[in-house]
């Protein structure tokens, strides 16, 4: 098990990078899916921001290991150019942090118009990629709630519309979908690149992984079994900030049963619990 890799959201133990870092560093993670940065989202930093948090990672001997951006996380009638814009120069701030992987999504929508808009989508998907090409990040496209890839077959229909694009698998963000698991996992496996860890309750409460409804500790185990080795751990197991602004008002997550004192604390609950699956593979 030593070759496996394991980031985190770590901005859920603290908005702060110097927070965040030291969260890592105590549960023996590898890096980050670096997301909020001193309280502001990746994709709006500035360069110089960008180079400031990677001497910092760099002499804690951590990663980033992908952007946890909100590329996708638009509606259909928001200004789409300037969504290309802010892809850009979140591409150029993957390359400054050494991220070699960029989290995205295939836009909210109400689901009466999933089929109306499919084109369009799988359109705007096609320039995503136009403007990746060549600058060594790829686009890793995550199953969400509320966007046109929520469900197995519709994440299924945009990996097989777009081979290019990888897939990010969430067991917790499918439960809240009302999507069986295992077969989620069984249809998309092929396209998936790494996971998300993090489980949930079919009435949406976040729960420690292996608490839940999400299979993770069977999705893990296949994962690895196919020579995936790479997991981020995403805790939403307390509010945290930020966390509002992850998600689309009417599909939110509900925190668990679950309390904890602190969000560090909540943190690295999440951290041991996957440990915990993987002592058992």
């Amino acid at each position: 098990m030593s070759e496996i890799k394991l980031y985190a959201f770590a901005d859920e133990a603290c908005k702060q990078v110097d927070g965040q870092i030291a969260a890592m560093l105590r549960n023996g993670l590898n890096g980050l899916e670096i997301r909020g940065v001193d309280g502001v989202n990746v994709s709006a930093i500035s360069v110089e921001k960008a180079k400031e948090v990677r001497k910092k990672l760099d002499d804690n001997g951590l990663v980033a290991w992908s952007m946890g951006s909100r590329i996708g996380k638009i509606h259909m009638d928001q200004d789409f150019n300037e969504h290309l814009d802010v892809l850009r120069h979140t591409l150029e701030l993957a390359n400054i942090l050494g991220a070699k992987n960029l989290r995205m999504f295939s836009f909210f929508m109400p689901a009466e118009e999933l089929d109306a808009n499919r084109q369009e989508v799988m359109d705007r998907l096609g320039k995503f990629l136009e403007i990746a090409k060549g600058t060594g990040v790829a686009l890793c496209h995550e199953n969400e709630k509320g966007i046109y890839g929520a469900t197995a077959d519709r994440c299924l229909d945009i990996f097989k519309t777009h081979p290019d694009l990888k897939g990010v698998f969430d067991p917790a963000n499918f439960v809240q979908c009302g999507e069986d698991t295992l077969r989620a996992w069984d249809l998309l496996n092929p396209y998936i690149y790494y996971l998300h860890i993090k489980d949930a309750l079919s009435d949406s409460r976040v729960v420690p992984s292996g608490k839940g409804e999400g299979n993770v500790a069977a999705i893990v185990k296949a994962y690895l079994a196919k020579g995936g080795r790479d997991m981020t751990i995403e805790p939403h197991l307390k509010l945290f900030d930020g966390l509002k602004a992850l998600e689309e008002d009417g599909n939110t997550s509900a925190v668990g049963n679950f309390t904890y004192a602190t969000t560090d604390e909540a943190f690295d609950v999440a951290c041991n619990a996957l440990k915990d699956i993987l002592a058992t593979m």
